[in-house]
Order: C-alpha cells, then structure tokens, then sequence
C-alpha cells in the first residue's frame, strides 16, 4: 500500500507523505483483510498492536456472560482502534469484529511512543498525535455513557440523534449504524427501538431510511 493513503489519518496530522514515508520502517506496518463479520481480536486477548482502518469499518464490541452484546463505537476509514489496550498491557476488555469487508493496517504501539533511532522529528508529532486521539475517544466515551443514562428508549434515541445532528451541522444526517447496530450501541431491544422510531415519525418529531435522517420540529420534543 501507499504511505499517503495514510496521510489523513489523525495520528498522522501535520506530517506529509514524504515525512510519513521516511518513518515506515520505524513503525513496522502490518496489513490484513477481514470479510464482514470476521473478528479482529476477541475480549481478552492481548494486543501490542493498534489498528487503522484503511476501508469499510469496525465495531468495538462488549459482550455479557449470555452473549448479549453492546456496540461501544464503530471506526471508520482514517480512524484508530485499540490503542488504548496496545499502549498498556491489560487484556483486551472489548473484541473487534469487521461492521463490512475491511482493510485495516496494524502498528506497533512500542514502535510509535520509542524515540526512534534517527530521532526524527515527525516520531515525535505521531506521538503526540496518539494523546490527542486517546483524549478525544474518552470523550466519545462520555457521550455515550450521556445518551445510555437517559431513562426511556425514546429519550436515549433523541439524545444520540441530537448529537449527531449538532456534530454534522444540519437536521439531516446520517449516522454509522444500521438498526441492530443503533439498539446495540444504545443498549435497548431492537423492536422497541423501532416501534420507537415509528412512533416519533407519525408525531412529525423526525422522518428516517435506513440510516439516514431527518429531525423536525423546532421546540423540544416529550421525552417520557
């Protein structure tokens, strides 16, 4: 692969391909293809390894003693995972499957926070790079916890989805989830989630196809 596919990756921010090309062997890429469904790593596991998706995506998973499961986050092109587990060396709390047929590439975390033998200066830039991802998915992560907390399946969709729609800045957006996917990260049932859904379409508060939608209304909607 090119280096300067990587070249928007936020753990690349600010360095060019030239610069990122020079810093290749320093970071000891592995590339892999895993078809939909397949599994990166399984909860714990261990891993020294972060990954960044190349194409299609990944959803970091939690899984129960039965088997019930909750989407933690999804990565998408450009983005990282498990680099909180790679720059540690606690078991992996979480598994990763492939959400469709992806690429992604694996770098050594040890390799990325070592001060490389040529000490050049774009090492260091990918290193603070990597702080300032693990500070934005702990945000992420509060978001989360923000729209799980709230009491009814209405009034965590209606959190999400308003989210979102400040994130993107319009009133129609579209989210990084099919169905089972959105009631897996919100933690509720599937039916209930679109009966939900149902219900809000025929009171005017939002209109949806597949994950695509539409907010309306302009006072705050009843969330009980």
């Amino acid at each position: 692969m090119k280096q300067m596919d990587l070249t928007g990756c936020p753990l690349f921010q600010g360095i060019t391909a030239e610069e990122l090309e020079q810093m290749w062997e320093c970071l000891g890429p592995v590339e892999a293809f895993y078809p939909k469904g397949a599994f990166l790593w399984r909860e714990g596991e261990k891993t020294k390894r972060m990954g960044v998706v190349l194409s299609g995506g990944v959803h970091i998973l939690r899984e129960d003693f039965w088997g019930n499961r909750s989407i933690q986050g999804r990565a998408g092109p450009g983005e990282l995972f498990g680099e909180a587990y790679a720059c540690g060396d606690e078991p992996l709390g979480v598994s990763v499957q492939a959400a469709e047929d992806s690429r992604v590439l694996f770098l050594e975390a040890e390799r990325l926070l070592t001060a490389c033998p040529s000490a050049c200066p774009f090492h260091a830039r990918a290193a603070a790079n990597l702080l300032r991802v693990l500070a934005g998915k702990n945000r992420m992560l509060s978001r989360k916890i923000e729209h799980i907390s709230q009491r009814t399946t209405r009034a965590k969709v209606l959190s999400y989805l308003s989210w979102q729609a400040r994130r993107q800045g319009s009133a129609c957006f579209s989210i990084p989830f099919d169905r089972q996917g959105l009631a897996d990260y919100l933690a509720v049932d599937r039916s209930a989630l679109s009966q939900e859904l149902g219900r809000m379409r025929r009171e005017g508060l939002l209109d949806f196809r597949k994950n695509q939608f539409e907010l309306k209304g302009t006072e705050q909607p009843e969330t009980e």
